[in-house]
């Protein structure tokens, strides 16, 4: 069936999209690690099962960066960088409010952002997908044999005996898989985005997810072991969870009607129009070391401007970064990101640029569910980053292991800095400080 694509613009890159239906809500599908819009339509059993979810709903269809018909790119996507592409996508199509619809490896980037956007997030749906790569998926010592197996028999269709066993037989299935791998991406594209997918662990952020969730599974699925998914039902919270039999991970190689009715059954049965009070967010906040000892050493009049200097490069680094100002500390600043890594290069930016006038800056990062209190926010994820930032040394960026786990692939260094004990948790946090960072350029608003 004819169906035209578009391509929406996320930063310098053009990302390819498709709509199909009219149903009274939309449905973005998050694909797994690779994916063609145009081969989707080749495959009837994948047009059947696309088909039946447009009869319910305006289903968004899309190309992740690095595959298919969106642009390529020359680095490893972060979880951020795809977040923003679902965005692109939903406003080019005057999406304000979607379900999510997250397959395999698309799962991690449709968690975090149903945690970080509840308010335009409907649903969340999720198969076959995971928290942690190597728990789940691959262990580390099963891992590079996996890569040389795709580097040597990329594009030939080897792949279907781990995403769908029950199809080597069906010769035709097996053309249009091998036509797939090579439409989809390139072997070196397939290798980068594996090595990114293998450093994900979102298992931090489940407790944060506060949309309806249904996760599916299939109980023998060979890629993604079933424990993966009822890990997820057990740790998001209300999160609703359906088994089906069956060893294909390739959700539309074996019946798909069984799930598409628990799908549709799940979505039209939900109603979930409150505004969210909690999310998921990164928080930063910043200090001057001994900023006592040096306004009493400068005197008021000297200290208060060198104050103002202070919050007009903190205040352009937030901006500049995306970031959204919560308020001023006296000496710092509270602040929220709706990514790790922006938040960590935007408290790097904020320790250089105050070098020159003499200012020790140190930071303290943290992701977690924050409560909305107005124009502040509150709860724990604050006061661990507050804490994370006490243990700094001046001119450091401390970070907690939620952070480390979710920058994969963003070109931050960070050093481990050992256990310490924070009050208020039971348990020691193991802190990593920024090194080494690269800054890419990051663009102002166009909002």
């Amino acid at each position: 069936m004819p169906i035209d694509t578009h391509y929406a613009r996320s930063g310098d890159l053009r990302i390819a999209y498709q709509v199909i239906g009219q149903g009274p809500l939309d449905l973005v599908f998050v694909p797994g690690f690779i994916s063609n819009l145009d081969l989707y339509w080749d495959e009837p059993n994948m047009a059947h099962f696309l088909s039946r979810l447009g009869a319910f709903s305006r289903l968004i269809l899309f190309d992740k960066r690095g595959t298919g018909l969106s642009d390529r790119l020359g680095h490893l996507p972060t979880l951020e960088e795809r977040m923003d592409d679902v965005r692109a996508v939903m406003d080019a199509v005057g999406s304000s409010r979607a379900a999510l619809f997250g397959i395999s490896e698309g799962g991690a980037m449709s968690m975090l952002f149903a945690a970080t956007y509840p308010e335009r997030t409907h649903a969340l749906i999720l198969y076959g997908t995971y928290a942690d790569f190597h728990t789940w998926v691959l262990p580390p010592d099963r891992f590079e044999t996996f890569l040389e197996r795709i580097d040597q028999t990329w594009g030939q269709g080897e792949s279907l005996s781990t995403f769908a066993p029950s199809r080597m037989a069906d010769e035709r299935f097996k053309r249009w898989w091998a036509r797939f791998e090579r439409m989809g991406a390139s072997p070196s594209a397939v290798i980068t985005l594996m090595r990114m997918n293998s450093q994900i662990d979102v298992r931090h952020i489940l407790p944060a997810i506060r949309v309806p969730t249904l996760v599916l599974h299939r109980s023998g699925d060979t890629r993604v072991n079933v424990e993966g998914g009822r890990y997820l039902a057990a740790n998001i919270p209300g999160a609703s969870y359906v088994e089906f039999p069956g060893r294909d991970h390739v959700m539309w190689a074996g019946d798909v009607n069984p799930l598409v009715d628990a799908i549709e059954q799940f979505l039209t049965g939900t109603h979930g129009e409150s505004e969210p009070d909690r999310v998921l967010a990164t928080v930063l906040l910043t200090d001057i070391v001994d900023s006592t000892r040096i306004a009493e050493a400068m005197g008021d009049r000297r200290w208060h401007a060198l104050l103002g200097e202070h919050d007009r490069i903190a205040r352009e680094a937030i901006d500049r970064f995306r970031g959204r100002e919560v308020k001023t500390l006296g000496d710092g600043f509270l602040a929220t990101f709706d990514g790790p890594a922006r938040a960590v290069r935007c408290a790097s930016a904020i320790i250089d640029a105050l070098r020159p006038l003499s200012l020790d800056v140190r930071c303290g990062v943290h992701t977690g569910e924050i409560e909305m209190k107005g124009d502040d926010i509150g709860g724990i994820a604050v006061h661990i980053a507050a804490r994370i930032a006490s243990r700094a040394n001046g001119g450091d960026v401390l970070v907690s292991r939620t952070v480390r786990d979710l920058v994969a692939g963003s070109n931050l260094h960070l050093e481990e800095r050992g256990n310490h004990a924070l009050k208020g948790l039971s348990e020691p946090m193991t802190l990593y400080a920024v090194a080494d960072l690269h800054q890419p350029p990051v663009r102002q608003r166009s909002d």
